[in-house]
């Protein structure tokens, strides 16, 4: 039986401007975002998306700037009103919900981490992580207690009396993370949650969320603009171009297979030995002679440093301790070429 989505969107529609569901009808018979704000002076947010997002995964939205990823995420616990379609979260249309139906929503379901930290100055990194308790009415020692828990799996053990002046970009981000983490909610709402982070201290972020989602199977919808940052972290990779989904699916499967110029393009300086993973480029297991065994999981970077280069090796590939599969280098190397786009045909002709 197939598993229902925690979060559906069907139909989503967002069109900025007074007469929104008005110049609607314009939109669904083709008039583009831009002859629609020419036209009509209204700003075409989101385009008949539709994503089904997966309980336990994370869910990357990614686009470029004005692509319309910031306003979808808006849309999951209603910050912003859509136009048309569906919200449906645990099967229950959100849009049907009351004021205090909402509320609950907001309250008990989701928890959101945004990219400018959104600290409280004037309270303590303790009391900022509690606040979502404190917001339900929860006694205050238990607050106390559930903030502490997640500040100390953040790295923040000790840290707790500061506020929010005295810690560096990264630790607030942190403790964004972690009163995120005390709301105990099923839904994570990550907004650009470290576009303002330094590299290193972005990567270290990265690897902090994919440690705590391997131990609490959150829920996550995580926005960026990054597309190695998407790759990384994404189970499910939708992205949007002018308000619509141009592709999604899984990552290696769209770093693979593009399906349009467009994300020919975005997916074309991506270091693909980084990325890829064995999964994407194995094939049935028909040998019986292999130089070793590999990991399902492990990068094709890893496979070219162990083979020394060697183009005439096969492997056997595991996952875990089960055969799955196997892998020869000289496919590993043609996957590292990437496609060229339908731009770069037109510009070689």
């Amino acid at each position: 039986m197939t598993q229902e989505p925690k979060v559906s969107l069907r139909g989503l529609y967002k069109i900025f401007g007074a007469r929104d569901r008005e110049v609607l009808t314009h939109v669904k018979e083709g008039m583009s975002k831009d002859d629609l704000l020419a036209e009509h002076g209204h700003v075409l947010g989101l385009q008949d998306i539709n994503v089904d997002m997966q309980a336990g995964e994370i869910t990357v939205v990614m686009g470029l700037s004005g692509s319309g990823k910031s306003t979808l995420i808006r849309h999951l616990n209603r910050l912003i009103e859509p136009t048309a379609g569906e919200i449906i979260i645990d099967g229950e249309d959100v849009m049907q919900l009351s004021e205090t139906g909402l509320r609950g929503i907001r309250q008990g379901k989701m928890s959101m981490v945004f990219q400018k930290f959104a600290l409280l100055p004037h309270r303590t990194v303790v009391q900022n992580t509690a606040m979502p308790l404190a917001v339900r009415g929860v006694p205050e020692a238990e607050q106390d207690t559930e903030a502490r828990k997640w500040l100390d799996r953040v790295g923040l053990s000790g840290f707790e009396n500061h506020f929010p002046a005295q810690l560096s970009g990264g630790m607030q981000q942190r403790v964004g993370i972690a009163r995120a983490l005390t709301a105990n909610t099923d839904i994570m709402l990550m907004d650009e949650a470290f576009s303002a982070l330094d590299p290193l201290i972005r990567t270290d972020m990265q690897n902090l969320l994919l440690e705590l989602q391997d131990e609490l199977h959150k829920t996550i919808v995580f926005i960026t603009h990054d597309l190695d940052e998407a790759l990384k972290l994404a189970d499910h990779l939708v992205i949007l171009k002018d308000g619509a989904v141009v592709q999604q699916g899984e990552p290696q499967g769209i770093l693979m297979n593009p399906c349009d110029p467009y994300i020919e393009d975005f997916v074309s300086d991506i270091n693909r030995a980084r990325v890829l993973r064995v999964k994407s480029v194995m094939e049935p297991l028909k040998g019986t002679k292999f130089a070793g065994d590999v990991d399902i999981g492990d990068n094709l970077e890893s496979l070219i440093a162990r083979s020394g280069g060697d183009t005439t090796l096969d492997y056997r590939v595991m996952d875990g301790d089960t055969p799955v599969g196997e892998l020869h280098m000289r496919e590993l190397v043609k996957a590292l070429v990437p496609r060229l786009s339908s731009t770069q045909d037109a510009e070689g002709a």
